[in-house]
């Protein structure tokens, strides 16, 4: 294995153990490798459909670029009052169709409605679960909303299941999960697992997006079957005192951070996401830092269809180079 820098790129001398720290105290971690669709231990229908989103649309090179239109569900009609030409979800699918990505996610509505004059043209990725943003976060729960036999009757090539690792009805969470586990089964469907730690039990923890919460939440998705998992990148610029141990000591940097979740989500394939909207240079080097550190690929959605057409597909076609290169 390469070995990361105290900076995050790759290092040609001067190397610490994975214990052990660099000169400015940042500690260095073996830089994982990106899992292989040809070394994965998948049924047959399962390797086809990622075959079709890894290799026969997007970068074409065992990598992915998804956009997500999952945020009208899960934060409101807010989301699209920037470019109110995202509120109609067909000028998602002309940006994934010319920007070329791997696939789209919709909900089951969507999917219904507007897949069908862009069926072949673009994978689908049918989410299955979902809630609204205006109850409380400190229980949350996704309830589906779909199935996996609608994800085959709409020729869907994976579906989505948001999973909240560390709600207080988590219990109640994996069992859907494990459900929709089983589903996916039957019919050789990918599971992408949204991985997002949440919950009241996290304030007292470092918080959601924590080294510790991230990189627990990428075990848990690979511990419970997931195919693909989708992670926000964890806070990298401070150490928060609260994670547990050794947590609450670790110094990684961004590609440290990024590379360590990886590791964790180990035979599963990471898909990192965008988040809310970044300046140009900051989601570039996001993208960058994720695909030089095991990532499979992206799963940006704002970051993209905020932007007019134009703009939005520039920017595709940079972080396409990036994804290229890898």
């Amino acid at each position: 294995m390469e070995t990361l820098e105290k900076s995050g790129t790759a290092q040609t001398g001067n190397t610490t153990s994975a214990n052990g720290n660099s000169g400015d105290g940042k500690m260095s971690l073996p830089r994982p490798i990106r899992p292989r669709l040809e070394d994965l231990d998948l049924p047959t229908g399962k390797k086809a459909r990622l075959h079709r989103l890894m290799y026969e649309h997007g970068p074409g090179n065992g990598t992915m670029l998804l956009l997500p239109i999952d945020q009208g569900l899960e934060h409101g009609p807010i989301d699209f009052l920037g470019n109110t030409a995202a509120l109609d979800p067909d000028f998602q699918l002309k940006l994934a169709v010319e920007g070329g990505y791997s696939g789209i996610v919709f909900h089951i509505g969507l999917a219904v409605k507007y897949m069908n004059k862009y069926a072949g043209k673009i994978p689908l990725v049918l989410k299955i679960n979902g809630k609204t943003n205006i109850p409380s976060d400190a229980q949350p729960f996704s309830s589906l909303d779909a199935t996996v036999e609608d994800a085959v009757h709409l020729g869907a090539d994976a579906v989505g299941y948001t999973l909240y690792v560390g709600s207080p009805r988590q219990a109640e969470d994996i069992l859907q999960m494990n459900m929709v586990r089983r589903d996916c089964e039957k019919y050789g469907m990918p599971l992408i697992v949204w991985a997002y730690p949440r919950g009241e039990g996290l304030k007292t923890k470092g918080g959601n997006d924590s080294l510790y919460a991230v990189d627990y939440a990428a075990r848990a998705a690979l511990e419970l079957g997931a195919d693909v998992v989708k992670l926000n990148v964890p806070e990298h610029d401070t150490i928060s005192p609260d994670q547990p141990k050794p947590y609450n000591e670790m110094n990684l940097g961004y590609a440290g951070s990024v590379a360590k979740v990886v590791t964790s989500a180990g035979r599963a394939l990471v898909l990192f996401s965008g988040g809310s909207r970044l300046g140009d240079e900051d989601l570039l080097t996001k993208a960058r830092t994720a695909m030089e550190n095991g990532a499979t690929g992206l799963i940006f959605g704002r970051n993209l269809w905020q932007r007019p057409m134009n703009e939005a597909l520039d920017v595709t076609q940079r972080i396409m180079e990036i994804i290229k290169a890898v």
